[in-house]
């Protein structure tokens, strides 16, 4: 397990940004259950005059994330912050998306805080980025590099999967559809972890000097466990007959490579062609640690925080004590 949660010395004046995503709501409500005193920086909504279920204690304001006019204005309004934390990720992970959001936005975030006396980023990242295929790998990547190099304190936090991702399966094995299999389910394998866990730990990283100028990949209580067990267990929790379907990566390849064909002539062709190999990529790389000498994901390397474990979640869902919106995703 990781360290254990230090005592912070004083209350940080914290700038959140991504504050109304899954994991941004954890962060808040994290944040200020340990006494900081934050300012999130929200999308305005027509005729929306809720809290986009952030808590009550949280300054909320009214601009664009990604504009550095509106950062400046609506955000930090010339006032000092100690820290800024972001959980800004891109919903697509189409090139477009990842290099407005992953990185212009958070390199317009990270020159206002530098402005506004910030000491220290906390950056949401992603482990995938250990090995870069993709758009939006490249443009967290990207960002990384010009965070360590911003002279800013920094610790970018690098989750496995969310339990959300990890959850859309458990409608269809319940109206008695086949679990979904990419090979024969064990091509890969996570340490998922809860939005409170990851919440809990990016908060964990103000004040804690085990955590500043380091690169944090970090995964739920373990053990590690792959597509198949997750099926396996949905069906002796329901009381099922197992019912796999198990779909070839190979069939993923011929649709990439005409989609790719396609996207030569078509930018929407294009754009499918990379969700595509987002699918590819998810259907056979392990969110673990990776040894880059050995080129294999390794559970054992792989850090653990928290205590709820996604079966635990599973049943939560089961109950109806939790819902999963699948409409609203970010890409990690």
């Amino acid at each position: 397990m990781t360290d254990a949660r230090p005592a912070p010395t004083r209350p940080l004046r914290v700038m959140l940004l991504g504050a109304t995503g899954t994991i941004g709501r954890a962060t808040a409500a994290a944040l200020v259950a340990r006494g900081h005193q934050v300012v999130c920086l929200v999308r305005p909504k027509p005729g929306d005059d809720s809290r986009r279920g952030l808590p009550d204690a949280v300054d909320l304001r009214l601009g664009a994330a990604g504009d550095p006019v509106s950062l400046a204005r609506d955000g930090f309004r010339g006032e000092r912050f100690d820290a800024l934390v972001s959980c800004l990720a891109s919903r697509t992970g189409a090139p477009r998306d990842a290099w407005a959001i992953d990185h212009a936005a958070n390199l317009a975030a990270l020159q206002a805080a530098q402005a506004a006396g910030v000491g220290q980023m906390v950056l949401l990242s992603a482990i995938c980025v250990q090995r870069p295929l993709l758009a939006f790998q490249q443009a967290k990547l990207a960002f990384e590099a010009a965070l360590i190099a911003s002279g800013l304190r920094y610790s970018i936090v690098r989750p496995t999967a969310f339990f959300k991702s990890l959850s859309g399966q458990v409608a269809r094995v319940r109206a008695g559809k086949p679990f979904l299999l990419f090979g024969d389910g064990r091509l890969t394998a996570c340490k998922p972890i809860s939005d409170g866990d990851l919440g809990a730990y990016l908060a964990d990283c103000l004040g804690n000097p085990e955590r500043i100028n380091r690169i944090l990949p970090i995964g739920g209580p373990g053990p590690a466990i792959t597509p198949r067990d997750q099926g396996e267990w949905l069906f002796r929790r329901l009381g099922l007959e197992p019912k796999f379907r198990q779909v070839p990566v190979g069939l993923m390849d011929a649709i990439i490579a005409g989609l790719t064909l396609a996207g030569k002539l078509s930018a929407k062709a294009a754009e499918k062609a990379e969700f595509a190999r987002i699918g590819r990529y998810y259907a056979t790389e392990s969110m673990l640690v990776l040894e880059a000498g050995a080129g294999r994901y390794d559970a054992g390397a792989t850090p653990e925080t928290g205590t709820e474990t996604l079966f635990d979640y599973y049943e939560k869902l089961i109950r109806g004590e939790v819902t999963v919106d699948l409409g609203e995703h970010a890409v990690f």
